[in-house]
């Protein structure tokens, strides 16, 4: 029989695989997502999205991606909460917190958006998802130092509770502006050379990060696998029966309400479009429900059937910023050659060919992620670690 050590050893590396496989997973559908940006922008999605326009299968691959901000934020909470188990110090977490999410800010407004724009700086600086991640992590390094009962209400409260504030509309030139767009509302900041667009306003980011960082109890060495997925799955049972209790009442949770449609798909595919931008209270049960499902699925399934998935997320900075910028190269490359469409972009014929250009990118892009997740490990320098 193996020793008390032992089984919690192994216990903590397979509650390690788990989260690095959820990592790992949404990335590769936050691939999906960005080719879709590179090769099939000629059909623009707005979410939620115009179902009378769009193509179902455009619909259902766009919907997968819905999954990676709030799953990967809960995580970046959840990770932050195991730090502070490994070095036993919140100081030190909230340091680290802090230092990272400064530079995943500064990422954004460079390389990031260098990427995206092919120029730095854009006449449009774009505040997207690392922003959003960077700001969340800043706000936990101040969170993380209340009482867990304290942090679990704010993380309720503010995840269930900002859509109170919809009506709340300003606009430029009104006292408190730049603040409610960073925080709640999607618009436009000036800037001595152009333009800000905060694309993720951060106010429900900083709940979901805040309960990820809650989590983290459930992942102590005295919690057995058994145990953690009991309490995983009432959780996401939890945010699924109250996503659908909203849901069915079309009132509260969600700004735009669902419609029956000409069919069952049609139907059910107006029940699921949410707002993202901010996410509604409806967009995050329905997703975080969905996230911790699959969090309670890789902590039963065996650890070596998920190797593939933790290589991914094992290194999600560098996965990020190497996923970008080899897109840029194949779009500006093919562009090079005259594959351009009538968009002056490259424009797949069919959202099928999404997917395909995602499955022949992702075995390229896990080698690199291999290559740095050995680099991590053999590596003494401590700055490998924020990537």
């Amino acid at each position: 029989m193996r020793s008390a050590s032992a089984a919690d050893a192994s216990s903590l590396r397979s509650r390690i695989v788990s989260v690095d496989a959820l990592r790992g997973l949404v990335m590769l559908l936050m691939l999906v997502d960005h080719v879709r940006e590179f090769v099939y922008l000629h059909v623009q999605v707005r979410d939620p999205m115009d179902l009378g326009l769009t193509p179902p299968a455009l619909i259902l691959t766009r919907l997968t991606s819905h999954l990676c901000a709030p799953a990967f934020i809960l995580l970046t909470g959840l990770s932050a909460s195991l730090h502070a188990q490994k070095h036993g110090d919140r100081g030190a977490t909230s340091a680290f917190l802090l230092k990272r999410g400064l530079l995943l800010i500064l990422l954004e407004v460079t390389l990031v958006n260098l990427a995206w724009a092919h120029s730095l700086p854009p006449s449009i600086l774009y505040l997207q998802v690392i922003w959003a991640i960077g700001l969340s992590m800043v706000a936990l390094a101040a969170l993380l130092w209340l009482p867990r009962a304290a942090l679990i209400l704010f993380a309720l409260v503010v995840m269930l509770g900002h859509n109170l504030f919809d009506g709340l509309v300003l606009q430029p030139g009104d006292s408190g502006y730049v603040l409610w767009s960073i925080l709640h509302q999607r618009g436009f900041l000036e800037l001595p050379w152009g333009a800000a667009r905060t694309s993720y306003p951060v106010l429900p980011w900083f709940g979901v990060i805040a309960a990820g960082y809650a989590l983290g109890p459930l992942f102590v060495r005295s919690v057995g696998p058994a145990t953690r997925c009991a309490e995983l799955l009432i959780l996401s049972s939890g945010a699924l029966a109250a996503f659908l209790i909203l849901r069915c009442l079309n009132g509260y949770g969600e700004p735009v309400p669902w419609q029956t449609g000409a069919s069952f798909l049609m139907t059910a595919l107006s029940f699921v479009n949410l707002t993202k931008y901010p996410p509604s209270a409806d967009f995050l049960l329905l997703t975080l429900g969905l996230g911790l499902g699959l969090l309670t699925l890789f902590e039963a399934v065996p650890v070596r059937s998920l190797g593939w998935l933790r290589t991914f997320g094992g290194a999600p900075l560098f996965f990020y910023l190497a996923h970008l910028w080899l897109l840029r190269l194949l779009h500006d490359s093919a562009l090079a050659l005259g594959l351009g469409g009538a968009s002056a972009r490259i424009e797949a014929g069919a959202p099928v060919q999404i997917w395909l250009v995602a499955a022949a990118l992702a075995p390229l892009l896990w080698l690199a992620c291999r290559w740095m997740v050995g680099l991590k490990r053999r590596a003494a320098w401590s700055g490998l670690s924020y990537l």
